[in-house]
């Protein structure tokens, strides 16, 4: 399965059902992501863990629903004056953890993290959203917005944010298995941008080095060479014999070593005089 269906398979299995409230809580949050208005709730999904989860909620509340299939979707619809929530106390920790975790199975998804960080709850309105974006900002989680023609959305792109918010709506198993992820693509991340970097720097070298070795063979071509100071003819030819070595290593080999800035000012010197 995939990670999103793994995280909605761990969410459907919370035992929360001893607290009506969190259980209200709950329900409170998948209504966030739907259309309210009718007189009837009606739930739209292809995912059997939201279903299930959903089915459980309901069921735990002693509200009449109807189910059913349209093609590959499970089509859930029930009375919405069915469920009161004025005794919810919405300032409390668990409630509005409940309430988040509602949304993302209500309509949440999660890319796989092995592609990309990407994790997005849509809303039938900007009231809605609103809601939710006040409670995760208790939880200082950070979220961004994005309005599209028929929804409202918010979404996070940053891995740790969303270990974070993985770690809120309790799903504890799938944060393990996404820091294991996150940390696995970081460390190849790093790598790959170590070897970039090495390979920059020698292309850099081998770049330096083949106009430092043209400059000093026309120096030799037009009888320049010998008329060099004895410190940069030395330098010269250690360049001709070490085409490959780095500015460092050249100046290590030196009868008396400089570092490398005096290197440069050396092997710069002689292209000078070879463009004079």
């Amino acid at each position: 399965m995939s990670f999103s269906a793994n995280l909605k398979e761990e969410l459907s299995k919370i035992n929360i059902f001893s607290n009506i409230d969190i259980v209200k809580a709950e329900v409170y949050g998948y209504l966030l992501t739907v259309d309210t208005k009718c007189k009837r709730i009606k739930f739209l999904t292809e995912n059997e863990f939201n279903i299930n989860r959903l089915n459980k909620l309901l069921n735990k509340l002693k509200v009449n629903y109807d189910i059913k299939m349209q093609g590959k979707n499970f089509y859930l619809s029930f009375k919405k004056d069915d469920i009161e929530f004025s005794s919810l106390n919405f300032e409390n920790a668990d409630i509005q953890k409940g309430i988040v975790r509602g949304t993302f199975l209500g309509s949440g998804s999660i890319t796989e993290p092995n592609a990309r960080y990407h994790l997005e709850i849509r809303f039938e309105s900007e009231e809605k959203r609103c809601e939710l974006i006040k409670i995760i900002e208790k939880f200082e989680i950070e979220v961004k917005l994005l309005n599209r023609k028929h929804s409202y959305s918010v979404y996070i792109k940053d891995g740790e944010e969303i270990s974070k918010f993985l770690a809120l709506i309790g799903a504890s198993s799938s944060v393990l298995k996404y820091e294991d992820i996150r940390v696995l693509k970081e460390t190849k991340n790093n790598v790959n941008r170590k070897v970039n970097c090495e390979t920059a720097n020698i292309n850099k070298t081998i770049s330096a080095s083949v106009l430092q070795i043209e400059a000093i063979q026309k120096l030799k071509r037009k009888k320049k060479f010998n008329q060099l100071p004895l410190n940069l003819k030395e330098i010269a030819n250690l360049r001709l014999e070490n085409p490959d070595a780095t500015l460092v290593e050249l100046g290590q080999m030196l009868s008396e070593p400089i570092g490398k800035s005096g290197v440069n000012h050396r092997l710069k010197k002689i292209i000078e005089i070879s463009e004079e």
